[in-house]
């Protein structure tokens, strides 16, 4: 099984891999599509379903159809391009894109939330179609979201394109206990395993530039979550908190008064500047989603900026352990909270920040292993609710504890020598059982929970 580090981390856009990024990347795809089509099309129409219809608004899932629509990626988004283009096609009721004539898009009409019609494939499911002249349907295709940015085709979907191995690799492990017998037999750490895997496909140099701009973007949005204040929109008036707080520990620097729980402080003051940003539709890294986009480069901050000895140095062999234990859990459960609730994001976030914390500080494989399952096992049940479909309450602060889990997860699994009852594939089993059994109102549905227990507006 071999899933690049550069699939498990995407930069993106907020608020949600799934629900904004996804549907953007599977308009450009169906765009591609018209193009290679012979017939000649005059409009266009899109249909949301299940999750993505009931959280659509909150998640901005129609602004991201509609731009993905009219040529726009995650990669390169211009938000002020994309504001004018938005104001444009409301006012045209057309879409302008390269390649196609122009089409005609009333949002109102033909941005459809669907709430009663579930696709069968995945909680995250949309169809997009284009008309001839008539408004008739001549070319409609069916799309599944399916978690962390990736899309999937009802046709992939059904053949299994999501498990799909691809060429071979040097270390294809498919479970922990596979990861931890190639390590053993060939003497590598699983950033040595991984690393092997990702050259194998993609070379040295691209993983060595790829890795440092992943960080490089990471360290941005901390960097900018913690210098802006405002109310993040949405209609929840939630006021940032990141900058308040980070001013806050710097004032207190130098006075010998803090507790030593602070730390934590910091911490969590890092996850919620990410996903501060990623509520407010800025440039974030899915880690491996959005929603959780604030655990790892918390984590990874926090080791960089107060574990003495730390180095830049270990950035790359974090990014490569944590990918390689993300990469199990998608592989084997779910890294969406549509599909099996928060347990899926920021559980797995916090077990894939655990096992990189742990590599880069000395671990050894079977501590590595260790650290990543209690960070998960601590997760397990964990559902996504959240409020107005936001991701915002509880999303923004449960980032920050789920730093927190993962540095207290590596810690725990230094102190031993790794061996320990609960294995991470069954955790990660027992995640995806978990998932599986979780009533639907509790996996990004807004339908239960904190989302019809606290007031909307």
């Amino acid at each position: 099984m071999f899933l690049s580090v550069f699939d498990m981390f995407k930069v993106g856009i907020g608020p949600s891999s799934s629900h904004t990024m996804g549907p953007m990347v599977a308009a450009g795809r169906f765009l591609d599509q018209m193009r290679a089509s012979p017939f000649q099309f005059a409009g266009l129409r899109a249909s949301l379903h299940g999750s993505l219809a009931f959280t659509g608004v909150g998640h901005a899932t129609d602004r991201a159809t509609i731009l993905g629509l009219a040529g726009f990626t995650p990669e390169d988004y211009d938000a002020e391009a994309a504001e004018k283009t938005l104001d444009k096609i409301k006012q045209t009721r057309r879409i302008s894109v390269e390649g196609l004539p122009e089409l005609r898009f009333d949002p109102e009409h033909d941005m459809i939330f669907d709430y009663d019609t579930k696709l069968a494939g995945h909680a995250n499911g949309m169809m997009l179609m284009a008309t001839d002249a008539q408004g008739d349907v001549a070319l409609r295709e069916t799309y599944y979201s399916i978690g962390g940015g990736f899309v999937m085709t009802e046709k992939e979907l059904a053949a299994g394109k999501d498990t799909n191995e691809g060429a071979p690799v040097p270390f294809p492990f498919k479970s922990a206990a596979e990861m931890l017998e190639m390590s053993t037999k060939s003497g590598k750490t699983i950033a040595g395993m991984k690393r092997a895997n990702e050259e194998a496909r993609g070379g040295a140099e691209n993983l060595r530039a790829g890795s440092k701009r992943l960080w490089q973007v990471m360290r941005d949005c901390i960097d900018r979550g913690l210098t802006t204040d405002g109310t993040l929109p949405g209609g929840l008036q939630v006021k940032r908190r990141a900058k308040g707080i980070h001013d806050a520990l710097i004032a207190e620097r130098g006075q010998n008064q803090s507790a030593p729980h602070t730390i934590n402080d910091w911490m969590s003051v890092y996850a919620m500047a990410v996903n501060e940003e990623n509520a407010a539709g800025g440039q974030v890294v899915t880690a491996p989603t959005n929603g959780a986009a604030g655990v790892m480069p918390a984590t990874l901050r926090y080791y960089l900026d107060h574990v003495p000895g730390a180095s830049e140095a270990h950035i790359e062999d974090f990014l490569l352990t944590a990918a390689a234990i993300g990469g199990l859990v998608k592989y084997n459960a779910s890294i969406s909270g549509a599909e099996a609730g928060c347990q899926a994001e920021v559980g797995s976030a916090a077990a894939m920040s655990a096992a990189g914390l742990c590599a880069v500080m000395g671990g050894t494989p079977p501590q590595i292993e260790n650290a990543a399952e209690i960070a998960l096992e601590h997760h397990l049940g964990m559902t996504c609710d959240p409020v107005k479909g936001l991701v915002q309450v509880p999303c923004i602060e449960r980032n920050g504890l789920g730093a927190i889990k993962a540095v207290s997860a590596a810690s725990l699994a230094l102190r031993g020598d790794g061996t320990h009852l609960v294995p991470l594939d069954a955790c990660i089993e027992t995640m995806r059982q978990t998932g599986a059994d979780m009533s639907e109102k509790y996996k990004e549905t807004s339908l239960g929970g904190l989302a019809v227990n606290v007031p909307n507006c």
